[in-house]
């Protein structure tokens, strides 16, 4: 495995979670990040990533693309859609500071199982990886607002933004170790649960794509850089 794709995990959400100290990203701006993210992952899911996974051969593996697709629905009920820009401020009435503990759950939950598939060396390893970059840049700056909104000072935010930053890795190494040590058909297992990978990206995007119009009004820069996301998929992997 190499060091390199911990390392890229990892400080894309330090750098852009980090972000939000010294830039102030409208909710405007964030918006467009997460359609450009949106249009990206939808993008490499239907160009590289289901194509590939049905060609292995691998039977049912439709199924694993629902599973990963309700999963994510159950998975917001904790992470409260702060995968897709959702950002809900959490104060006491007597404006002490309150950690989102069951948002940090859900959220962890889904950037474990993220980072899974990249344990696998296969053709759609890099496509995956610029995916889950992707995405992870709006959900660290999401995060970290939400957390300084909420009263939490910026030491603590810091310390949070780092956790969650371990955690897409920490899958990576994870399913690295499951799949080395305890599966003998490594294969197999990567395509049940990039399936389930597949799923959960589904779903994000596909709420992100249809959040991108607000109040089903067309808006030209978001459709213009919704053409960009899928541009790039498109050009760059």
């Amino acid at each position: 495995m190499n060091y390199w794709v911990y390392i890229l995990l990892f400080l894309s959400v330090i750098i852009s979670g980090s972000s939000v100290l010294f830039i102030n990203i409208s909710s405007k701006n964030l918006k467009l990040i997460l359609s450009f993210s949106g249009a990206f992952l939808f993008a490499i899911c239907t160009l590289h990533l289901i194509p590939e996974i049905y060609l292995s051969g691998t039977p049912n593996v439709g199924i694993y693309i629902l599973i990963g697709f309700l999963a994510q629905i159950l998975l917001e009920f904790l992470s409260e859609g702060i995968e897709h820009g959702h950002i809900h401020v959490h104060k006491h009435v007597n404006s002490h500071s309150t950690f989102p503990y069951a948002m940090m759950a859900g959220l962890s939950i889904h950037s474990f199982l993220e980072g899974m598939p990249l344990a696998s060396g296969n053709q759609s390893h890099n496509s995956l990886l610029m995916g889950i970059i992707m995405h992870n840049i709006p959900i660290a700056m999401a995060l970290m607002t939400m957390l300084l909104k909420s009263l939490i000072n910026k030491q603590r935010a810091i310390i949070w933004l780092i956790v969650f930053a371990l955690i897409t890795p920490l899958g990576t190494f994870t399913s690295y170790a499951i799949g080395e040590n305890i599966i003998g058909n490594f294969s197999a297992y990567f395509d049940r649960i990039m399936g389930v990978v597949v799923g959960i990206f589904l779903h994000i995007s596909t709420t992100i794509l249809f959040e991108s119009s607000e109040n089903h009004r067309f808006n030209l820069i978001k459709f213009l850089v919704i053409l960009l996301g899928a541009g790039f998929a498109i050009f760059s992997l």
